[in-house]
């Protein structure tokens, strides 16, 4: 019987190869974004459409995801994985220039929606037989330093790497693993700005190297595939021209 993932953020980047590198070694899966074309176009690439549930949805709406996961287990009766992908930036602005709103979307989207899933498998992974599963949050390598006027984004990714201890903690005594893949730039929508130019600490702006996002898809199905009684807890990919080490 093939393993079953949820895929939040599931319509386009990291979220989409993620999903296209878990079909080919298997796993079921349910995308889940807002968009519903782009959910399908993913669906599409995968190797195996039918083995794929498309449900559209708001990662930070309670009722929303509490219907994913009831839809995933009236189509599979059982849940392996969740990848907590999706995610948003706020404008690369000073903070005095934010508004609240702008700093509750980031957070809504960045960390509400993640507790929302990770809550939610949880109730699953305690009750199934055989109990257990695996939880991914996307992470950043701003869990870790900043980037200039990054306050929302930068405090909502340090607040996953929290997340994701207190999972790995909590669930110890039921099989249930939880891993943060920090990344640096994949080649995305969100991060393909950076390579024209990236503000950087001491205020020049500079063309960053970006890598394959394949190689991300690839990394959460090695991760994914692993027995329960193996955790990664926390993984770096990211760029090898990317200024972070030493970053400033």
């Amino acid at each position: 019987m093939a393993k079953v993932a949820i895929i939040t953020g599931a319509s386009s980047g990291i979220g989409r190869v993620s999903a296209v590198a878990l079909s080919k070694t298997g796993w079921s899966l349910v995308l889940f974004a807002r968009r519903l074309e782009k959910l399908v176009e993913t669906q599409r690439l995968c190797d195996n459409p039918d083995q794929c549930l498309v449900v559209q949805g708001d990662v930070a709406n309670e009722e929303s995801v509490k219907d994913l996961f009831k839809k995933t287990l009236e189509r599979y009766g059982r849940l392996d994985l969740v990848f907590n992908n999706a995610g948003m930036n706020s404008p690369q602005v000073p903070i005095e220039e934010l508004s609240l709103q702008q700093f509750q979307q980031v957070i809504n989207a960045n960390l509400i929606g993640p507790f929302l899933c990770t809550r939610e498998a949880i109730r699953i992974f305690k009750s199934q037989t055989p109990q257990g599963g695996r939880i991914i949050n996307n992470g950043s390598i701003s869990a870790y330093t900043p980037r200039p006027h990054s306050a929302p984004y930068t405090s909502s990714k340090h607040a996953i790497l929290g997340l994701t201890k207190s999972t790995s903690l909590d669930g110890r005594a039921y099989n249930i693993a939880c891993t943060e893949i920090d990344i640096g730039g994949a080649r995305t929508d969100m991060a393909i700005g950076h390579s024209a130019g990236a503000l950087q600490p001491d205020g020049r702006v500079i063309s960053e190297a970006l890598f394959d996002a394949e190689h991300v898809g690839n990394t959460i199905a090695y991760i994914a595939d692993l027995p329960l009684d193996v955790t990664v807890l926390t993984v770096n990919i990211m760029a090898t021209g990317m200024p972070y080490v030493g970053r400033g």
